[in-house]
């Protein structure tokens, strides 16, 4: 299945047991709550997704288990975030050759690339392989940021074909649209911003806080696209205290202490990262159960 880049695309945790193995029935669980929610693809091993901890060989396995799981109602978008122009093709035809729909590419991971070793970074791994590609434009995270003349020169590649959009600023969704009009899909990669980049005009949303929330975050979607912004805003707002734990360099433990909340995940991370404790878990369990205390119900979407 071809992805459109449109809709709601989860950024999905990768779960763990308790000696840190893959818990792939947990990680299955979750994926089909968001299909029931109505998502519109997946992404996974992302950043969210503990990438830095894991194997190429625990990679293929959570693609092989999502592939099997979907079973063509969603595109399955696999990350690739490597150190290496090299590695990053490797991953890149690997992910082809077991099954997944698309790739999203994060720059060179711990090289800080300048413009031109960045594009040619993008270039190679684009022509090695057949899959369609999101660029994953996140400065703000790793310092390299891609820039409209850019994106000029890579989008004369065919298989790139869509960008997350995490520069945090939503005027460059004005600005890539001017530039490039409908030749390129924007999907907003920061949850507290998401509601703005689809009212200015983005396709979709890489979301967060979806892992444990989907029905809203796909329902927040829908509004908007039906134009009905008032209902979208007011979910939006019971939401915002939810999506700031995605603006945290613990994310991942916020999210995942989140998806134990509501019942499809665990809080299991890989080391180095360590389950939250004392006070800031305090703090986090209290915006998720006012959240769940306050809880909307949804409206009918057509």
């Amino acid at each position: 299945m071809k992805p459109d880049w449109k809709g709601i695309y989860p950024a999905l945790t990768t779960k763990f047991t308790d000696n840190y193995q893959l818990d792939c029935d947990t990680f299955i669980k979750n994926l089909n709550a968001q299909l029931d929610a109505g998502i519109h693809g997946c992404v996974i091993a992302g950043s969210l997704g503990e990438a830095s901890t894991l194997n190429q060989d625990e990679k293929i396995s959570l693609l092989n288990e999502s592939v099997k799981n979907v079973d063509d109602k969603i595109p399955v978008i696999m990350n690739i975030a490597e150190q290496s122009t090299s590695d990053a093709v490797i991953a890149a035809q690997n992910a082809e050759e077991n099954g997944a729909n698309g790739l999203m590419m994060l720059p060179p991971m711990r090289y800080l690339s300048d413009d031109r070793e960045t594009v040619e970074f993008y270039k190679s791994v684009a022509t090695s392989c057949g899959l369609p590609i999101m660029l994953y434009n996140n400065p703000h995270d790793y310092k390299i940021e891609i820039t409209i003349p850019m994106f000029e020169e890579l989008l004369k590649l065919d298989t790139i074909e869509a960008t997350k959009e995490s520069t945090r600023d939503v005027t460059n969704v004005t600005r890539m649209r001017n530039a490039f009009g409908n030749d390129i899909k924007i999907l907003c990669g920061v949850d507290t911003l998401a509601l703005e980049e689809l009212v200015l005009g983005a396709d979709g949303w890489v979301a967060g806080l979806v892992d444990a929330f989907p029905r809203e975050t796909v329902v927040i979607y829908e509004l908007i696209q039906q134009n009905r912004i008032d209902e979208a805003r007011e979910i939006y707002r019971w939401f915002m205290p939810l999506l700031e734990l995605d603006i945290h360099p613990k994310l991942v433990q916020n999210i995942k202490l989140a998806e134990l909340a509501t019942g499809i995940g665990t809080e299991n991370v890989r080391p180095p990262r360590l389950p939250l404790i004392g006070e800031e878990r305090q703090h986090v369990q209290k915006i998720i159960n006012d959240a769940l205390e306050a809880r909307p119900s949804m409206p009918e979407i057509n």
